[in-house]
Order: C-alpha cells, then sequence, then structure tokens
C-alpha cells in the first residue's frame, strides 16, 4: 500500500510499503479518512527520536486518525461496515498489571502508532482493536474526529487537575495540546483562562475560544496578571504545556495555595524544579502522559457542541501532498495550530 514513510532522520518518502495486518474476531479494518500531524511525527522527522524511541527502520508516520470501518471480525456486533470512527492509537497489553488497574497508558508494553517500532496510519487502511475504535455521530465530521486524539490529552489533564466549577486556570502555550487543553478546562467547567504564548497569531485564536485572556509574555509579565485577575491570591489551576524550561520555571509563582499544576507538555532537558516553592503552598503536581479512559467522553462532548475544534484545524493537505505537509509543520508559521492531511475517498 502507499504510505508516507520515514526513511530516517531527515528523509521521508511517500512510497509502496508492504504491511501484513491479519483482521482477528475482535478486530476492524477501517479505512482512514483523514490524519493529523503531531508533533511527535514531525520531531521523529526532524531529530530521528524521541527519548528512547529510535527510528532504527523506516516507520510510516500519523497517530491522530479518523476513517471509515470497512471490515469486522467475526466476533464483532458493535460495528459494521460504513460505521464512521475514530481511533485511539495505543493498544496496551490487555494482561499487564498497569491495564489491570486501569492504567493502561503507562503500560511499558503499550503498542502506539508512530512510536518505534509500529507502524503509524498515513496509509490507505488499518487493522484495529474494535475496544480502542469509537463511532463518530454523522455530524461530526473526520477533520473532527482525528483532533479526538489530542484533546483526549487535555480532557485527561482536566480531569487529573479536578478542575472545579468557577476556577481560574493558566494554561501555558498556545500550541495544539495548550489549546485543547483550553477547551477541555473550560468544558470541566472554569470560569476563566488565561492563556500565555510568544506567538500573538495563537494568542488571537486563543481569545476566540470562549473567556479567555491571552497574555504574550514579549510584553507582558505573566505573574503580574495572575496577580491581577486572582486579587493577589494566584490561579486555581496551572496547565503546564511548553515543555519548555523556563517557562516551567515560574508555574509555582503562578498557582495559589493548596492549587494544582499540572505537566502535561514533556521538555526535552531536565528543568530546575523548586520544591520548596511547592512545599510552602502545598501545591499538587499531576503529570500527565497521553490519556487513558476519556476518548468516550470527548467524543460526547464534540457531539454535543461543548467542544468545538474546527478553529485548531487550521492547514490542510492531500495525501499525495504529506511531504510537503511534514516540511510546512517543521518550520510551522505562527498562525497555524493544526495541520492535517485528507486521504483519498
Amino acid at each position: 500500500m502507499k504510505a508516507l514513510v520515514l526513511e530516517r532522520k531527515d528523509e521521508l518518502s511517500l512510497r509502496n510499503f508492504a504491511v501484513e495486518e491479519k483482521l482477528g474476531p475482535r478486530d476492524v479494518r477501517i479505512a482512514l479518512r483523514t490524519v493529523g500531524v503531531c508533533g511527535s511525527d514531525v520531531h521523529y522527522y526532524t531529530h530521528g527520536a524521541i527519548g528512547p524511541f529510535v527510528v532504527k527502520e523506516p516507520m510510516i508516520l500519523g497517530h491522530e486518525a479518523a476513517g471509515e470501518v470497512i471490515e469486522v471480525g467475526s466476533a464483532i456486533t458493535e460495528f459494521k461496515a460504513g460505521d464512521r470512527v475514530c481511533m485511539e492509537p495505543g493498544i496496551p497489553d490487555p494482561t499487564s498489571k498497569a491495564t489491570r488497574l486501569g492504567k493502561y497508558n503507562l503500560d511499558p508494553a503499550v503498542r502506539f502508532w508512530a512510536t518505534p517500532p509500529v507502524h503509524g496510519v498515513l496509509r490507505p487502511t488499518v487493522v484495529h482493536p474494535a475496544d480502542f475504535t469509537f463511532k463518530l455521530p454523522d455530524h461530526v465530521s473526520f477533520a473532527e474526529g482525528a483532533m479526538v486524539e489530542p484533546l483526549a490529552v487535555g480532557v485527561h489533564a482536566a480531569t487529573k487537575a479536578r478542575v472545579q466549577p468557577g476556577d481560574l486556570a493558566v494554561v501555558i502555550g498556545a500550541g495544539p495540546i495548550g489549546m485543547v487543553t483550553v477547551l477541555a478546562a473550560l468544558a470541566a467547567g472554569c470560569s476563566r483562562v488565561i492563556v500565555s504564548d510568544i506567538h500573538e497569531p495563537k494568542l488571537a485564536l486563543a481569545r476566540k475560544l470562549g473567556p479567555v485572556l491571552p497574555v504574550n509574555v514579549r510584553s507582558q509579565k505573566l505573574t503580574e496578571v495572575v496577580k491581577r485577575e486572582s486579587d493577589g491570591w494566584g490561579a486555581d489551576l496551572i496547565f503546564e504545556c511548553s515543555g519548555y524550561a523556563p517557562a516551567m520555571a515560574e508555574m509555582f509563582d503562578l498557582v495559589c495555595p493548596g492549587g494544582t499544576v499540572a505537566l502535561v507538555g514533556i521538555p526535552l532537558e531536565p528543568f530546575a524544579y523548586d520544591v520548596s516553592k511547592a512545599q510552602v503552598k502545598e501545591v499538587s503536581v499531576e503529570n500527565i502522559f497521553r490519556y487513558a479512559h476519556v476518548y468516550p467522553r470527548a467524543v460526547a462532548m464534540l457531539a454535543s457542541g461543548k467542544i468545538d475544534v474546527k478553529p485548531l484545524i487550521t492547514d490542510r493537505f492531500a495525501f499525495d501532498d504529506s511531504v510537503e505537509a511534514f516540511d510546512f509543520a517543521k518550520a510551522m508559521p505562527p498562525a497555524s495550530v493544526k495541520v492535517q492531511i485528507e486521504m483519498p475517498a
């Protein structure tokens, strides 16, 4: 099948690539319709590795996806050909302790699309377990369905941070994950969200997402804005989505006593963590890694209109232009948030 293949660091090709996938009793075969370009896909392209995951052989990219069921396994009753679906890309070992404890995102043996050596889905079809496949209502587009994967990160972060109605939140970083975290925090009950970034076009888009106060940290001090907006108390919740060490360094200055910091963005290098600042405020720190048990809720919020991800989809490319799409994404202009690739029907 024709696929977007990462041959090695800095080299992509759109070519025929043999993938053998048998349909098991509890599997579905899906024709891909829309696939998002994630920062991790781009990082594998530009660096050839993320932490211990190193691209050693040609690998198909892509893990944010939606499509149409074209075949079902012999034991499947809940899906049929023609169903529109999105797919959770991480498949854990069902017998692992992490899975049995309900923490399947932490299973060391999880097989995650486009994470070496597992192939991704920038290709015509994929076989996937029905248990990690979710129906999309007819009024939810494939493009929106492909946004469920990044949205799930934000929903998981809001869930672990235990958002309370009326909370004031700060989201550091207005990239794709920062934006979906804004949406998830508002949907969970935050009265206002302060968003910080250095790119004015992204902040302008964030302003349109709801009761959002954008802060350009090139010209404003985030600590002063938070102090002003909270009457000197601090924000109830801090969602650190940048993974940028200098931004992370002030997160305990922003949070109120007894508040919560959720570490969502993954820094490329270790950063200074001021334990004493967290201790004197008794700050709760939550670490976010992907998501678990949130896909159905994310789909439900899209279906109800509680969350609208359409403004975040800023750039679209045809599958035949996939290499161009990745070159665009690695030098993303400030006005762009999410790049998607539309697969041929």
